[in-house]
């Protein structure tokens, strides 16, 4: 699927190349393990709709949920191949990193303009929070639906393309606090050997 967001700070659009799936009350790396709080009930639907958490008070990530109206479950959306808007994006991520209190001066500010210059086109939304960063996402966006074609923040079929890709599945990232079951389970899906994918050996 394409990621969009196309508004009045022009058009940014990429492809998704890594994913994570979250389950209901019983998946322990899950939101939704919780009692329904104001944060996660838009977890419970309906299916298509945008949840934006923050995580350790300064990541926005993006979710996608997935499942039937009174069930959670959510995608969280890992990576993303930029195709259309990398000026953008760049200006986005920049926004981001002028509110963390190390870029909140000059010198500061500037280090964070180098370290973006030196950060390749298909890079800048290799990670959860930099997929929200790239697209100018924060929590605000919870409850917007991405199926709409109206919506400014939205997903879109891709072109035909003949090309077949090997998907690879691998445990979830960051959630050892879950226990080994839920902590190994293969519900990482990435497009084998892609440069966006997130991490390490990644062709960055």
């Amino acid at each position: 699927m394409r990621l969009i967001r196309d508004d009045e700070t022009g058009r940014r659009e990429g492809r998704i190349v890594e994913v994570e799936a979250y389950g209901g009350s019983d998946d322990r790396a899950s939101h939704a393990r919780f009692a329904s709080t104001l944060r996660n009930r838009v977890m419970s639907g309906p299916p298509g709709i945008a949840y934006v958490y923050l995580v350790y008070g300064m990541y926005d990530c993006l979710n996608v949920v997935t499942e039937v109206e009174g069930k959670p479950g959510a995608v969280l959306i890992r990576a993303v191949e930029p195709l259309i808007g990398m000026a953008r994006m760049r200006v986005d991520r920049l926004a981001v990193a002028s509110r963390r209190r190390a870029a909140r001066t000059a010198v500061g500010m500037a280090m964070s303009r180098e370290r973006m210059a030196s950060v390749a086109d298909h890079r800048l939304a290799s990670g959860p929070g930099l997929v929200a960063a790239a697209f100018g996402v924060d929590t605000a966006v919870t409850g917007v639906d991405l199926c709409d074609p109206r919506s400014s923040l939205r997903l879109e079929q891709p072109p035909d393309d003949p090309t077949r890709e090997t998907v690879e599945a691998s445990a979830r990232v960051g959630v050892a606090y879950a226990g080994d079951d839920w902590a190994s389970r293969p519900w990482r899906f990435a497009i084998a050997r892609h440069r966006s994918v997130s991490g390490r050996g990644t062709g960055r």
